[in-house]
């Protein structure tokens, strides 16, 4: 990257403001995500944020698409990788005490702990979705993967319609319950291969950085509790939720995990998500 254009992004990001509009934009990369949910999950004002979305994609740290009548914002990753080369490989001359927290211990292809695959979904309430990925992974894993769910808000409850759903798909919900994302975050928790957020609530939180850097996704869904209308719509939507997050695992279980690396996994894992983006709704 060059010098002058690197000393622009480094000062765009240098405003707390700007920053934490970064941040938010990394936890939905590659997709992109409407200024009202940003100004809605960072407590900022329309005209406060335009200006920072105004300064991030004039550094080239951001890009907009207009999609129908709404603008998306998306972290552009070429440069942030740029950004991000530049300081550890140009300015910090590559020093292997630089460079170390770069390079998992885990280093290129993912290798599980006891052959298993630990796997984290998080929602808001951890009451449907993140419940459905659970239950899904556990019995479409084949004792490959360790499945959690957790939820950012705390004191939820399983919901009916989601365990309703369970249940006529054949899964067991006998040791299924509600858990909070600390019980996660503890020392000595579980360690993670992979962290997926399918709520964008969850995806807008503000978490630590999880231990042993799992490979990240965003698989966000509406959700289907918000749904209204008969009991039998209801149900519906609960139904069209858990066949969206089926699809879904069912390909990420059928990924070549020992013959990808930790960078190409990332692309699948975005990909699963883009993918599911195109499929006719309904």
């Amino acid at each position: 990257m060059e010098s002058n254009r690197a000393a622009h992004a480094f000062a765009t990001l240098g405003h707390p403001g700007r920053l934490a509009v970064f941040r938010l934009l990394i936890r939905f990369a590659p997709r992109g995500v409407r200024p009202t949910e940003i100004a809605q999950a960072l407590d900022l004002r329309p005209n406060t944020l335009s200006h920072h979305l105004a300064d991030l994609t004039a550094s080239g740290l951001a890009q907009v698409e207009r999609q129908g009548r709404s603008l998306f914002y998306a972290v552009d990753l070429e440069t942030a990788e740029g950004l991000i080369g530049y300081l550890a490989l140009d300015v910090g001359r590559a020093r292997p005490d630089l460079l170390a927290s770069l390079h998992p211990a885990h280093e290129d292809i993912m290798t599980p702990q006891n052959s298993d695959f630990n796997v984290l979904f998080i929602c808001s309430g951890n009451s449907a979705r993140s419940i459905f990925a659970e239950a899904i992974l556990r019995d479409l894993g084949r004792g490959k993967f360790q499945a959690f769910s957790a939820g950012t808000r705390p004191n939820t409850e399983l919901n009916p319609y989601a365990l309703d759903v369970l249940q006529r798909n054949g899964h067991d919900i006998s040791a299924l319950r509600s858990k909070h994302i600390s019980e996660f975050q503890q020392p000595g928790a579980v360690e993670m291969n992979f962290v997926f957020t399918v709520c964008d609530t969850a995806a807008a939180e503000e978490c630590p950085p999880w231990p042993g850097q799992p490979i990240t996704g965003h698989w966000g869904l509406p959700d289907p509790v918000k749904a209204t209308g008969t009991e039998a719509e209801k149900a519906l939507v609960f139904a069209q939720t858990y066949g969206a997050l089926r699809r879904r695992i069912a390909t990420f279980v059928e990924l070549p995990f020992d013959q990808l690396s930790r960078l190409a996994l990332q692309s699948s894992v975005d990909a699963i998500d883009a993918d599911a983006q195109t499929e006719p709704k309904g």
